[in-house]
């Protein structure tokens, strides 16, 4: 599995949590309990710290980047799709980020809120609870996210991390 140091930045993987053997964790890069990496994700920590909450799934293909003035900052019950991008911003507790969206410097993804497969969250913006954010760039609908959606997909990941370290074996 590819977990890397760089130098004094070493990795902290709470031992419930799974990455997967292809995805790649670099540098200062903090993951939870209970919490996944799937295929291809790579998060970096080579600049600045990535922190993952507990019970997040970092889907396939997602890339975490940090700088050293911004860290990355995903919380706890969140769902990152596959192909997603953040760096330098900070996803709060129970939000989503679509397949295939963006999410850049000091933007903020408030609880219980979702960023729409595809969109593009520009610095500084702000994403406020239960509100959806789509398109590119990214408006904000308030009140528009369904939270229960949110719960069941990071609840379905959990399970499946469960299952793939109990059944995962290489052919």
């Amino acid at each position: 599995m590819p977990i890397y140091a760089l130098g004094e930045r070493t990795p902290t993987i709470h031992p419930d949590a799974f990455v997967h053997p292809d995805a790649v964790v670099i540098g200062d890069v903090r993951l939870g309990a209970d919490s996944s990496v799937w295929p291809g994700a790579v998060l970096r920590g080579d600049y600045g710290t990535v922190i993952v909450g507990e019970r997040t799934s970092i889907q396939d293909g997602t890339v975490v980047h940090a700088v050293a003035e911004f860290p990355t900052v995903i919380g706890s019950d969140c769902v990152v799709g596959h192909l997603a991008h953040l760096e330098g911003c900070v996803i709060e507790d129970g939000a989503l980020v679509g397949s295939g969206s963006i999410v850049l410097h000091l933007a903020t993804v408030h609880s219980g809120a979702t960023v729409a497969a595809g969109a593009v969250v520009r610095n500084r913006t702000d994403v406020p609870e239960r509100a959806l954010a789509v398109g590119v760039p990214a408006t904000v609908r308030e009140g528009a996210s369904d939270v229960e959606l949110i719960r069941h997909s990071a609840e379905l990941y959990v399970n499946n991390a469960r299952r793939y370290r109990e059944e995962l074996r290489r052919l």
